[in-house]
């Protein structure tokens, strides 16, 4: 198998896009998912799926200066942390969070119509599941056959895309409990990624587009959750490229 993809974002709920590389680290990939945007009067989280206009933005971040694009234009500086930290609902959980000063409020409050603040958070908890996600090629084209349309790995956003003639769609699902050698690092693949009706829209304009739900009716976890990939945790940190060699560790 091959890196036929790397994707991530590093404000959670905007555009996933396609990076040439990323470098793994015991809490993840670097820069993915540190920033996200929290309603502060509800005192939860936003989620893609409620909010699918978040598509419609892209971040890029060097560690230094965050830019993003709206529609409305591009807003960028440098994230100044604020000391203000609150605890908020991410997903049924309690997550602490530091609002962080700079112009991206104001910017996301006028796209999305509702009042919202720039948050940072610590590695991994801005993260539902294990902080790598991974799917295969072969899953994503049986997908598309079944929808008759492309389906990207950005609907899902996995970390890896990996591409193998010899694998079978669903491949996947049986790396659980097993480690997956990606270029220099490793993983240790968790479980299968429970998935909501985000998947439906599409990756750039948040538009519903195609049904993809309904085609995962028959692909269940044990709890009756529909499920396509898998997640992972990282067991050996580095640097990995697209197109770097990606294998299933014996035993």
């Amino acid at each position: 198998m091959r890196v036929a993809r790397i994707g991530f974002t590093p404000v959670k709920g905007g555009r996933h896009l396609t990076h040439p590389a990323v470098s793994l680290t015991r809490g993840g990939p670097q820069g993915d998912r540190r920033f996200c945007l929290v309603d502060l009067a509800a005192g939860r989280c936003l989620r893609t799926v409620h909010h699918p206009t978040l598509l419609q933005t892209s971040a890029v971040w060097d560690w230094t200066v965050l830019s993003v694009a709206l529609p409305s234009g591009v807003v960028e500086g440098t994230p100044v942390a604020t000391g203000e930290v609150h605890h908020v609902d991410y997903w049924g959980r309690s997550t602490a969070v530091e609002v962080v000063a700079g112009p991206w409020a104001a910017a996301y409050s006028a796209h999305l119509g509702r009042e919202v603040v720039l948050v940072s958070g610590a590695p991994g908890d801005l993260v539902y599941g294990g902080p790598v996600t991974l799917v295969t090629s072969a899953s994503l084209a049986r997908l598309a056959d079944e929808v008759g349309a492309p389906v990207d790995a950005a609907r899902f956003r996995a970390t890896f895309e990996l591409d193998g003639g010899e694998l079978d769609p669903d491949a996947e699902q049986e790396w659980v409990g097993r480690r997956v050698r990606i270029g220099v690092a490793e993983v240790r693949v968790r479980g299968v990624v429970p998935r909501c009706a985000v998947v439906d829209v599409h990756p750039e304009t948040g538009v519903r587009d195609l049904a993809l739900l309904s085609s995962l009716a028959d692909r269940r976890s044990s709890r009756g959750e529909p499920v396509f990939g898998v997640d992972a945790e990282v067991t050996v940190p580095g640097r990995i490229h697209a197109g770097d060699v990606a294998t299933v560790v014996p035993g």
